[in-house]
């Protein structure tokens, strides 16, 4: 588990709560039905409306990336890759073909078939471009439905609230109750705001930084299927493979890289 991303959530959670304890307040007072399907609700309907279901479907897919331990082992990676690279280079392209079983990665595996099935380099580079490009976009497509439902939460919040404060208008003539009633309203706006700053939008940011790594180990197979198929040193290969991934920002990939 990403003991990171759990510590987060759960600490704002906590913060929240906490502070309404420490304010002499009750939890009672923030758990409101009525407020949590005004907002819950409002914010699923405008996600559905601006972004394609399939969208939203393949976010909450990986949605459970955000809490997983995330770390891509590219140096398993690297290594098949040096091992295809040293079987083609002392016995040929088609010896490889029994080894396509052993990769884990789906798309060095798919793309050592092309090799096998002697398509051109151009070829092949084009085709693991695109499926490169196409999976980063769906992937990314994802993470925005989250940072657009951050978007939503607040407004429908201030919704609930008015909504709530409409309610109180009708309890004029018992004075007792306003100040409830008023408090009830704006917990609305609690759950709105909180749900966007605490919940959706760390969500939507975490999962854009797990599809850029994603994206480079993605990129790694792809230099080292081109490398296969060129006959490059399998050495030089492996070094030059292990340097890009040395060379990311992104600690979760670049931490097996060697």
């Amino acid at each position: 588990m990403n003991f990171a991303s759990i510590l987060g959530s759960v600490l704002g959670i906590l913060a929240l709560v906490g502070g309404q304890l420490l304010e002499g307040g009750k939890i009672t007072q923030i758990l409101q039905g009525t407020a949590a399907l005004i907002v819950l609700g409002g914010t699923l309907g405008a996600t559905l409306v601006s972004y394609p279901f399939e969208d939203c479907k393949r976010a909450l897919r990986l949605l459970p990336l955000i809490y997983k331990k995330t770390e891509s082992d590219l140096q398993t990676l690297i290594e098949d890759i040096f091992r295809i690279a040293t079987i083609a280079r002392k016995e040929g392209l088609l010896a490889i073909e029994g080894q396509r079983d052993s990769i884990k990665d789906p798309i060095f595996r798919r793309a050592i078939k092309y090799v096998i099935d002697g398509f051109e380099p151009g070829v092949v580079k084009e085709i693991v471009e695109t499926e490169i490009d196409a999976s980063f976009e769906r992937e990314e497509r994802a993470a925005r439905v989250f940072e657009g439902a951050g978007g939503y939460a607040p407004t429908i919040g201030i919704l609930g609230a008015v909504l709530g404060l409409i309610h109180v208008m009708t309890l004029l003539d018992d004075p007792t109750k306003i100040g409830e009633g008023i408090a009830v309203a704006f917990v609305a706006t609690v759950y709105g705001v909180g749900l966007a700053n605490l919940v959706l939008i760390p969500w939507g940011q975490r999962l854009r930084q797990l599809v850029e790594a994603r994206a480079l180990g993605k990129e790694i197979a792809k230099q080292g299927i081109l490398g296969i198929q060129e006959g490059i040193n399998p050495h030089f290969l492996k070094e030059k493979l292990a340097a890009m991934a040395r060379q990311s920002d992104t600690p979760e990939v670049g931490a097996k890289a060697g």
